[in-house]
């Protein structure tokens, strides 16, 4: 059977538990979370799961019927084949040796990156994008010596928001 990685929203009380719970369902059945991020909506009361898995085709539906067995569950979104925005942001700490400073600022426009920290050898840089937008940026720091790299979970938003009940 094919495997696809599959985008999941799942708009859920902002209680406290609730994440264990849906983790719950997804290892109970087998399924890894590849990504995950949870906030608060623009409703406080509300929070929103958005996550990765790969799976097969049926996995939407099967875990949609478990997850909507959850009191807490307020609605589940599958955004795979969808037209959505998805993003992650990527923090990488570099050590910058003398004489490579022009060049990593230089690769730091080009690339659409900023520094959040800096010392006279060592910059913490932050960039947002698509996932294979990040591995580019990545791929071509490990030129220069990647001491830390950190990612998000993807967030995800319909392109046409009258697809997501929020």
């Amino acid at each position: 059977m094919s495997m696809e990685e599959h985008t999941i929203t799942i708009l859920v009380k902002n209680e406290p538990g609730v994440l264990s719970r849906v983790a719950g369902v997804f290892s109970g059945r087998g399924y890894n979370i590849k990504t995950l991020c949870v906030a608060p909506t623009a409703n406080p009361e509300i929070s929103r799961i958005t996550l990765t898995s790969n799976a097969d085709a049926d996995f939407t539906e099967k875990i949609k019927k478990q997850l909507d067995k959850l009191v807490d569950i307020v609605d589940v979104l599958d955004y795979t084949g969808e037209r959505f925005l998805k993003r992650e942001m990527m923090l990488l700490g570099l050590k910058i040796t003398p004489g490579r400073h022009a060049e990593a600022l230089q690769a730091l426009n080009t690339l659409g990156c900023r520094i959040v920290a800096m010392r006279p050898d060592y910059y913490i840089i932050e960039t947002s994008g698509s996932r294979s937008e990040n591995d580019a940026v990545f791929q071509y720091f490990q030129t220069f010596d990647v001491e830390m790299m950190n990612r998000t979970g993807c967030i995800a938003i319909p392109l046409n928001p009258k697809n997501d009940p929020e």
